[in-house]
């Protein structure tokens, strides 16, 4: 445990000229796992720097669940998401060090269900499938390409947390 703690504060502080946010026309991509109601989700998503301070990006993810309900039988379910969001960047407002990223912005989602429900598959794709979001997050980069994220966010099926890795292309 010594050794594991060394290596990552040798690597934390190691690298101190990181800098954050994503610059106007820079790329990111992000990838990790999240927490939900309906399983963990795995998730993979770009951002993309618009302007100073702003950025776009896309993301896709994937979960399953399964249910075992007592005396009818099994229920597997699984969802495959794909959302946009934009995000405003708060590092040059509330003078935040360049290793940090501080952001909150919104998010339009659709997710596609399918379940199966003792061997019979059911989908559940509509308008009920689209959702608005919310979200506030941080990064922390070890160097100017990586980083680690956390975010919080409501509205959508990842509603929760998601934590995971940022490398900038």
């Amino acid at each position: 445990m010594k050794k594991i703690a060394l290596v990552l504060a040798l690597f934390t502080f190691g690298f101190a000229n990181a800098q954050a946010p994503l610059e106007e026309g820079g790329l990111q991509l992000n990838a990790g796992i999240g927490t939900s109601g309906w399983g963990t989700p795995v998730y993979v998503g770009l951002d993309y720097g618009i302007a100073t301070n702003f950025t776009l990006g896309g993301e896709v993810s994937y979960q399953s669940y399964n249910q075992n309900v007592y005396g009818t039988g099994d229920i597997k379910s699984t969802i495959i998401g794909i959302q946009a969001n934009g995000n405003y960047h708060f590092n040059e407002v509330l003078n935040i060090p360049s290793e940090w990223d501080l952001y909150g912005g919104a998010n339009l989602n659709y997710y596609s269900w399918t379940t199966k429900y003792n061997g019979e598959k059911y989908d559940y794709n509509g308008a009920s499938n689209f959702g608005l979001g919310l979200q506030i997050g941080g990064r922390y980069f070890f160097n100017d390409n990586f980083g680690i994220n956390l975010q919080l966010g409501g509205g959508n099926v990842v509603s929760g947390a998601k934590i995971g890795i940022t490398y900038k292309l």
